[in-house]
């Protein structure tokens, strides 16, 4: 028998699990439709060529590859060749592994929503205005190792500006995210601020050759992660130099003193930053905390994030209770430049929707009215067969005045009707027996305290709504 379970990092959302995610992606959506971005939506398939090498080598490896269908696949292998593949494929370091199973995929499932978006404004330019403002609620897949808040399907809440390298980007950007979290509740909420030339020039200030920097910067991301000692030993085994190594992790270990202390310590980071990192790069970071100095933004020269095409600013954003992020970006203004010949700047950030929900559920930071939401305002008995025109006929208008209604679907005992009435927890119940139907009333019955009322059937749906609000 078939396992009923999805699939591995994959989840059913029930009604309840619906409506708290609704009610977070409404926020978002709100927010960033008061900054003026517009919607947008990619397909969840994208050529396989569109998604490769741009995510950086952990990255690449992470993608859903889609398999060749029908007479293509066959001509490429038969049955007992792909059965061979797939041995391969639990060889992820095989160079013949990766390539065989490339030959056999032409699609992927979205990683991100960044790259697509990149595909979309390279292809539609003429399309969009000089600056276009983007925001994308969509799910993305990854082959990841499932965890706490980690699935291998999930929404991403993207936000993107493109077409301008001025750091009002970044800080409107930083401002919205801002709002969202307070907006739902968060008050403990940090923003991680970093740019890719600080860490470029901390890596030629420790020695790191440029041949290893990429390797260094996937070891660095994970500094939270697995500590100085996890990173020391991945520099070391992806062939970064000793002393090296040392000297990087001093620079971090610096930094990371001076964010225990009291103060201003953006200005004590930036201060440690100065024989370093050239004034042009501390000059943007400058102007970001100028243009969202109202958001809670911690300059942090260790924080890296892993994807291979941000080309400046980066951010993440963090609760104290939660490992790793719910939510991260930053400026890439090389990437859209991969799919034409026009380079365009762009700067973008992505909330997690399944980690922040994970903290609002161990928190209870959903409102009541969202956390005990049901199905329906009021439900409508049948009395029996003859009457159930009636029953529907006063569903209907019930909802003309704007409530949510459901219809016991079958006559039954009166007592079991207002039992499933009470197990699924709607608030009122309108009895429409014989007598009611030959009074032209009907009965309201108040669930939680058991109180009823008879009331002529045109004034239901008037008192129904005067108690809903």
């Amino acid at each position: 028998m078939a396992s009923t379970n999805p699939a591995r990092g994959m989840r059913d959302f029930l009604p309840a699990d619906v409506r708290k995610r609704e009610y977070v992606i409404d926020v978002i959506k709100s927010v960033y439709e008061s900054y003026g971005y517009e919607p947008l939506e990619t397909p969840a398939v994208e050529n396989i060529e569109t998604l490769m090498g741009k995510y950086g080598e952990e990255g690449n490896q992470l993608v859903f590859k889609i398999l060749k269908r029908g007479k293509k696949l066959k001509e490429l292998t038969e049955l007992t060749e792909l059965t061979k593949l797939a041995e391969l494929a639990n060889s992820p370091n095989s160079a013949n592994s990766a390539n065989s199973l490339n030959s056999l995929s032409d699609l992927g499932l979205r990683y991100d929503l960044t790259v697509p978006l990149a595909r979309v404004v390279a292809n539609r330019r003429n399309d969009l205005p000089k600056f276009f403002k983007r925001y994308q609620i969509q799910p993305v897949w990854r082959a990841d190792r499932p965890a706490k808040g980690r699935f291998r399907e999930f929404f991403q809440c993207d936000v993107d500006a493109i077409g301008s390298t001025s750091m009002v980007v970044e800080a409107e950007l930083l401002m919205a995210v801002t709002e969202i979290m307070k907006r739902l509740g968060f008050s403990d909420f940090t923003i991680r601020l970093n740019h890719r030339k600080v860490l470029t020039d901390i890596l030629d200030t420790a020695g790191v050759a440029r041949n290893k920097q990429t390797d260094a910067l996937v070891a660095i991301d994970k500094l939270d992660k697995i500590g100085p000692e996890g990173v020391a030993e991945e520099l070391s085994a992806r062939g970064v130099d000793g002393n090296s190594c040392t000297m990087l992790l001093e620079i971090f270990e610096q930094t990371n003193e001076m964010m225990q202390q009291e103060g201003n310590i953006n200005r004590l980071v930036v201060s440690n930053l100065i024989n370093i990192v050239s004034n042009e790069v501390l000059s943007e970071l400058g102007q970001i905390l100028k243009f969202a100095e109202k958001a809670p933004i911690l300059l942090d020269p260790s924080l890296a994030r892993g994807l291979s095409y941000y080309t400046g600013a980066i951010m993440e954003l963090n609760v104290p209770d939660l490992g790793g992020s719910l939510g991260g970006g930053g400026r890439y203004d090389t990437l859209i430049g991969m799919f034409g010949k026009e380079q365009i700047p762009a700067c973008g950030f992505s909330l997690g929707l399944e980690r922040i929900l994970v903290v609002m559920d161990e928190r209870n930071m959903f409102p009541p009215e969202i956390a005990a939401s049901t199905a329906a305002d009021v439900m409508v008995t049948i009395w029996n067969e003859e009457t159930i025109p009636q029953s529907l006929k006063l569903a209907t208008e019930l909802r003309s005045q704007g409530l949510r209604v459901i219809v016991y679907p079958e006559a039954d005992q009166l007592g079991k009707q207002i039992k499933y009435a009470d197990s699924i927890h709607v608030p009122w119940v309108c009895v429409l027996g014989e007598s009611e139907i030959a009074d032209n009333k009907v009965t309201l019955k108040n669930m939680s305290s058991g109180e009823q009322q008879v009331v002529h059937r045109s004034e239901a749906a008037r008192l129904l709504a005067a108690y809903k609000k």
